[in-house]
């Protein structure tokens, strides 16, 4: 009886896209430096990227990063991946349950549960400095990101934005900072009813963001990658 009140519980919270883990002082130090699965799903399983640098006693900061409609945790990983040693980042690329993310067909659930469980896996094994952590997307990732970012934001202080087509908070929680790029020949998501609406309407909320938008079309050019990557360096 006690068990069932407490599911109800948690199903509450995931249904209202909130996470409710937060970085700890790690228990089981069973990570090692590079790419690997965190053993959670054996057909969409979350994978976890510990760069070289990584030190158990400096806490390094930690990137979430969604891919867009029919993607994976690979494709996920490609904007920073190539970047992350250079940069110290800690990488976690958690994988939609469907196609696409939970908010796309309608409510929050199941993809905030699963990124719950990934991020508790994470912060067992590896250090995570809590004033360093982003929530990361692109295209529809990117709405995601957006939505459980401002969602989230006492847990998530920057949020990446790559080529976003809306976003759905369930709430606002914290002052995340905010970076959104778009292409200007976006011919997926049309950068006039995508981000030059989201970016007035972040501002007038108050958020703090940088927008950058470049000649191309629905992609993550490399060049915004690091510039991404740099704003979140000194912010």
């Amino acid at each position: 009886m006690i068990r069932d009140k407490q599911q109800k519980q948690y199903n509450l919270v995931y249904e209202q896209g909130r996470l409710s883990v937060r970085p700890q002082q790690p228990t089981n130090l069973s990570a090692s430096y590079g790419l690997q699965p965190l053993g959670l799903d054996a057909h969409r399983d979350a994978l976890l990227y510990v760069p070289k640098s990584y030190k158990s006693d400096q806490p390094a900061p930690l990137v979430l990063m969604l891919h867009g409609a029919g993607g994976n945790a690979h494709g996920a990983l490609a904007p920073f991946l190539h970047l992350a040693d250079a940069q110290g980042l800690i990488l976690l690329a958690t994988p939609s349950r469907e196609k696409s993310w939970d908010i796309v067909y309608g409510d929050y659930g199941p993809d905030i549960a699963f990124i719950d469980l990934s991020l508790e896996k994470t912060f067992s094994c590896v250090a995570v400095d809590p004033a360093r952590i982003a929530v990361e997307g692109f295209s529809d990732g990117a709405s995601y990101a957006l939505s459980i970012g401002i969602t989230n934001g006492d847990l998530f202080n920057h949020i990446i934005a790559f080529s976003p087509g809306f976003m759905a908070p369930a709430s606002q929680y914290g002052e995340p900072r905010i970076f959104i790029s778009h292409g200007k020949s976006d011919n997926i998501l049309s950068i006039d009813n995508c981000s030059r609406k989201i970016v007035p309407q972040l501002q007038r909320a108050g958020y703090d963001v940088v927008y950058q938008e470049f000649n191309g079309f629905h992609t993550v050019p490399t060049d915004i990658a690091s510039s991404a990557l740099e704003w979140f360096a000194v912010r």
